[in-house]
């Protein structure tokens, strides 16, 4: 309603228009085109980066294994630097203390190694005795696989030996590979304080300098704090190891405790390989087949407690990793680089939580009964 200049009060009519219909479209807005070429090139980048790791593994691997394992010894070089030793004389120790822990305990697995090499021919009919008592179940099976595929299969003899040339292939790195990892190991260990402080002082803002230090810090903290761990893990976990197969009657019980030990720090395919290796050495030495399985069962319940109870009570939450992200991560760095590749997962993985943690701080509440 209005009222003109000198008139009488006059009532407009509303604008009147055709009401829009409800929208029942609950499809989502479309994708920009930004965010579609975003994605694509980071999944090309990360196509590209997957493939040079790959093809450049006999460069790649010793250099990310020597500053995986140079990070988790820095702390050392830093306690012997108090007693006035020089960094350089202290990478250098501590390098050739590793190296001989290393050869020591190759020394201890070789010897039964080399022995049972040479009587591979007396072995494998020793298997075939011992697992006569599996010729019924295997023939039932390939009964059962004949009649399913519909054509008679050859019979097979009830054990073969496999082939392990491919085996020493995979397990055994090359020369240069040993010796550009201790060159970069050394290099590393001895230049990590100057190396960390051209990192932070990289960075223009002070912001961004603190969380750099904040980062590099934690990456060191964790990695030493978990090497520590482990090793005396895995020391205490050999020794039981040891003392289950002396007093099952095992041949060679303190090598068989060496590589147990070395094998534990793959998680989850080193336990599994001892197990089968002493399933082997149990059946070929022992007299009976009750007797060769009582040694790797009783590794079995070791394996689990020290998996399920020790570790997680002595390592605690900072350090406890979830089971689906460590196998995950496991069998990517297996595909990629071998056993070594095994060896550098969990390091790895800590690494990349430490960064996730820092820069993608979780800000969001968490869900109820989320703690």
């Amino acid at each position: 309603m209005t009222q003109t200049l000198g008139g009488p009060l006059r009532v407009l009519p509303e604008p009147t228009g055709t009401p829009l219909p409800d929208s029942q479209d609950e499809r989502p807005p479309l994708i920009r085109r930004t965010e579609v070429v975003t994605f694509t090139l980071v999944a090309l980048l990360v196509i590209l980066l997957v493939g040079l790791l790959y093809v450049g593994k006999p460069f790649f691997l010793p250099m990310v294994t020597a500053f995986v394992v140079g990070t988790m010894v820095s702390p050392a070089a830093s306690f012997l630097e108090r007693f006035r030793i020089p960094r350089a004389v202290s990478a250098v120790l501590i390098v050739t203390l590793g190296l001989g822990t290393v050869i020591f305990m190759i020394g201890l697995i070789s010897a039964p190694l080399i022995e049972w090499s040479s009587r591979i021919p007396e072995i494998g009919s020793l298997l075939r005795d011992k697992l006569h008592v599996l010729d019924r179940p295997l023939q039932m099976w390939r009964q059962i696989q004949s009649s399913l595929s519909g054509s008679e299969s050859l019979p097979q003899p009830s054990v073969q030996m496999p082939k392990i040339d491919w085996v020493f292939e995979f397990l055994s790195p090359t020369l240069t590979e040993v010796l550009l990892f201790l060159v970069m190991l050394v290099l590393f260990v001895a230049g990590w304080k100057d190396l960390r402080r051209s990192l932070v002082m990289n960075f223009a803002g002070r912001e961004a300098r603190l969380r750099t230090l904040r980062i590099l810090n934690e990456i060191e903290g964790s990695l030493g704090a978990y090497l520590l761990t482990v090793t005396v893990i895995n020391l205490c976990y050999g020794a039981a190891t040891g003392l289950l197969c002396a007093a099952a009657g095992m041949p060679n019980p303190a090598g068989l405790g060496a590589l147990a030990a070395v094998l534990n720090f793959i998680p989850i395919i080193g336990p599994f390989v001892m197990f089968v290796i002493m399933t082997v050495v149990g059946i070929i030495s022992m007299p009976t087949l009750g007797a060769g399985l009582l040694a790797p069962f009783g590794f079995v319940l070791l394996t689990f407690f020290e998996g399920h109870f020790i570790t997680p009570t002595i390592i605690g939450r900072r350090l406890s990793l979830n089971t689906l992200a460590v196998f995950i991560t496991l069998a990517f760095w297996t595909w990629l680089w071998g056993p070594m590749g095994s060896f550098l997962a969990s390091p790895l993985l800590i690494v990349g939580l430490v960064l996730k943690e820092h820069l993608m701080p979780e800000d969001s509440p968490q869900l109820p009964g989320s703690d």
